[in-house]
């Protein structure tokens, strides 16, 4: 998208009158991110990207999500937000983002956990959006096959999922909560308190799979999964509980493995480098914990 759309875009939707100046922070597959400054006051403007959709991601979800994530302080404050036209302007939130040395601090660890645990008991706002490890799975690998991705190259990964999914199953029933679904580093602005940005993937499922997504996103080892785990709980966690985690970890990595496929396939042109290891990293670790 070329500057000059983008400081159009910002003339119509970021608040206040007069010349806006807009620095891009970061264009990517699913959303273009801008600082933008206007009358006296900063914003951050986040537009759609135009081949997105297959992604899983639901903007009229987020909309609505976003004012009581806000109205927790876990959220930025929302100034507007149109999925029709793909627009979300928020307010300017000052912070840092921790290195993956800081995100292991055993004083970090616990401010995440207690992060998570706010965002599962926000209200659910309705009607919710319900997904779950077997629908994020059927949904990536419906988008691949309809760009005619070789099956046969996760053939025994897709096995393995389906063996996982019947694990997870045979657990207990657990209360679905809101998840964020895509808690990483990056999504995690610290400052005088932690806020959570880029909401577009949440949805009603089981509160495992944040924790799954933090694990595995920093890729962490099963020391740290367990902290976390202890932490979030606030007690030791029962066996069924460490099972089930484990059982959500490698679905989580499988969705994550089929996701950056997917990009490669729509954004050909950033297939190597960084997605291509990525994927890599993901082929290895799901076919070792599936020994």
């Amino acid at each position: 998208m070329s500057h000059s759309s983008l400081e159009l875009l910002a003339s119509t939707w970021v608040p206040g009158d007069g010349p806006v100046d807009v620095r891009v922070l970061a264009a990517g597959l699913v959303n273009v991110s801008c600082r933008v400054a206007r009358a006296g006051r900063t914003y951050l403007m986040r537009v759609a990207a135009a081949d997105s959709e297959d992604l899983g991601l639901d903007r009229e979800w987020e909309c609505r999500v976003l004012g009581v994530a806000a109205a927790a302080q876990i959220a930025p404050t929302v100034a507007h937000c149109d999925p029709a036209h793909g627009i979300l302007v928020a307010g300017w939130l000052s912070g840092r983002t921790w290195t993956a040395e800081q995100a292991r601090a055993a004083d970090n660890v616990d401010a995440m956990a207690g992060l998570l645990r706010r965002v599962h008991s926000l209200p659910i706002v309705e009607p919710p959006r319900i997904m779950n490890p077997r629908t994020w799975i059927r949904h990536y690998a419906s988008a691949l096959e309809r760009r005619g991705a070789a099956a046969a190259r996760f053939a025994g990964l897709a096995d393995a999922a389906d063996a996982r999914l019947e694990s997870l199953a045979a657990f207990a029933p657990v209360q679905r909560v809101l998840c964020h679904s895509d808690v990483h580093r990056f999504n995690v602005l610290v400052g005088d308190r932690l806020v959570l940005l880029d909401w577009e993937y949440a949805h009603v499922s089981d509160g495992f799979w944040d924790l799954a997504g933090w694990i595995a996103n920093n890729d962490w080892a099963e020391e740290d999964a367990e902290r976390l785990l202890c932490r979030y709980l606030e007690r030791p966690p029962a066996s069924a509980e460490r099972a089930r985690l484990r059982d959500m970890l490698w679905l989580y990595d499988y969705v994550c493995l089929l996701w950056s496929v997917l990009y490669s396939y729509q954004r050909p042109e950033e297939a190597g480098g960084k997605v291509a290891g990525r994927i890599e990293l993901l082929e290895a670790r799901l076919g070792t914990h599936d020994r």
